[in-house]
């Protein structure tokens, strides 16, 4: 006849812990059933008796003696897997990390060559501008009714050769083409007067 037990009863039973009846039931030494989602151990009532303590005693020690030998076991082999785990995250996160090191790379290629090409715009549109600025210069120069001279022409033109007093109008004049005065231009680095204007509010 055979009878359901839980397996803590059958563990309590028989003296054991109930890892080792879990793991009896694993290796299909007992049998087992689910009833309404418990487990249970099905126990043959007639050849099941309680052991003795002796029995019981000896029973446990061997029970205990594989139950810790398989626990080892499971102990080892779960390490195992776990270690085996471990290195395929590491295998993984290496790859990633590469993927993550190229992706950066990349970017990093094309912000290079985005900054090349804006430099290179930039300085075109430089020259562009300066081209520009010769030109209008240029068709000053060349206007019938303007007569450009250098400071020191104009100068000795007025009579002005005292070495102090030559120094404190070229400042002026510089400061005057800096304030964009059109009597004043810049030919070739060097600062040019138009020699048909008058300038009697800048020498006195």
């Amino acid at each position: 006849m055979e009878k359901l037990m839980k397996p803590a009863e059958y563990a309590k039973e028989l003296g054991i812990s109930r890892q080792a009846v879990y793991a009896k039931i694993k290796r299909g030494i007992l049998k087992s059933k689910n009833v309404e989602g418990k487990l249970y151990i099905i126990v043959d009532s007639v050849k099941q008796k309680k052991p003795t303590q002796k029995e019981s005693t000896i029973s446990k020690k061997t029970v205990n003696s594989k139950s810790d030998n398989k626990d080892y076991a499971s102990l080892l082999a779960a390490k195992d897997e776990t270690i085996s785990v471990l290195k395929g995250t590491v295998k993984d996160l290496k790859k990633t990390n590469k993927q993550v090191s190229t992706t950066l790379r990349s970017e990093i290629d094309l912000l290079k060559e985005a900054f090349h090409e804006m430099r290179a715009l930039y300085v075109n549109r430089l020259e562009y501008k300066g081209n520009d600025i010769v030109e209008v210069e240029s068709d000053i120069i060349d206007t019938e009714d303007d007569h450009w001279i250098s400071v020191k022409k104009f100068l000795k033109s007025q009579g002005i050769t005292e070495e102090k007093k030559v120094k404190k109008l070229v400042k002026k004049f510089k400061k005057a083409y800096k304030n964009m005065d059109n009597r004043f231009i810049r030919e070739n680095g060097k600062l040019r007067l138009n020699a048909n204007k008058t300038y009697e509010d800048i020498v006195k």
